[in-house]
């Protein structure tokens, strides 16, 4: 059956994407975070999924404020990078993974989550950017990519609870596919930032660290935390951390297997106008 390897948690910043397109990685103000993220692309080739199952959040590329669904699973074959203002991202296509993600949808659907099933879709820099500073500049992402995107956008979005216990019907979902795949579970968006407004630039270097002691030790209790503390102590954008919670309701020791070991923590700011923020977790046989 497939499993569950690991889970990676990472911020998508738009610029840092720009950043390494345009060649400026090993600028001052860029170096030390691309420097974050040099143990991550060596832990990748070493730990390569058969597929990535990758939680972020569509920032009206694929879907307008017309029509935004609260959990989208892609289930298509391909998807093409989308446009962001720069123009597309110069990256890969990202290969899907049709009958993972397949079951997935028929496995969480029955479990009681509404999840909407997208055949095709653009996918933008909450999911190219987290694959490009796991993998660096490449001609081909090193494996499938199942997207799965989440409304963090328009509210009402979903709580961090729910978002906790949908991550553990995606670990049954995928621990129930009869094929030996291994299977990383992304979280990404986030830290701490806002974009407009008079706390415009907000960065919250304590409540980020805290987030992420509490994801690793205490996630359920994490995954209690309302909304109004999100945006109070980590900004209007702060919010898109609940997609974290995703990755982290889909590690074992939730569903009572061992604690998950810390392979790499890494926190810096700024970025743009953010934080960065970055963790990998491998499960423990």
């Amino acid at each position: 059956m497939a499993s569950i390897t690991a889970s990676v948690y990472t911020s998508h910043v738009p610029a840092i994407g720009a950043a390494l397109d345009l060649g400026k990685t090993h600028e001052p103000y860029w170096q030390k975070v691309f420097a974050g993220y040099e143990f991550s692309k060596q832990w990748l080739k070493d730990n390569r999924p058969d597929v990535i199952f990758l939680v972020y959040n569509d920032h009206a590329n694929a879907f307008s404020l017309e029509i935004i669904p609260t959990f989208a699973i892609g289930t298509a074959a391909e998807f093409t990078p989308a446009d962001e203002g720069w123009g597309p991202r110069p990256v890969p296509k990202v290969i899907g993974h049709p009958e993972l993600a397949s079951h997935i949808a028929q496995s969480v659907i029955q479990d009681d989550f509404d999840l909407t099933i997208v055949n095709r879709m653009d996918v933008d820099h909450g999911l190219t950017v987290p694959l490009s500073l796991m993998c660096g500049k490449t001609g081909a992402w090193p494996c499938p990519v199942i997207p799965f995107a989440v409304n963090v956008v328009q509210y009402p979005v979903p709580s961090g609870q729910r978002c906790f216990r949908l991550g553990q019907a995606i670990r049954r979902a995928i621990e129930s596919y009869d094929e030996p795949l291994k299977v990383q579970v992304w979280g990404t968006g986030g830290m701490s930032h806002q974009l407009q407004g008079p706390r415009a630039g907000l960065i919250n270097r304590e409540f980020d660290n805290a987030f992420l002691d509490r994801l690793i030790a205490d996630p359920e209790g994490l995954s209690r935390m309302p909304h109004i503390d999100y945006v109070r102590e980590a900004g209007s954008e702060g919010i898109e951390l609940v997609m974290w919670l995703i990755a982290r309701g889909a590690m074992a020791d939730v569903a009572g297997g061992r604690p998950p070991k810390v392979a790499h923590r890494f926190y810096h700011v700024p970025a743009s106008n953010t934080a960065v923020g970055h963790l990998i977790l491998e499960n423990q046989r």
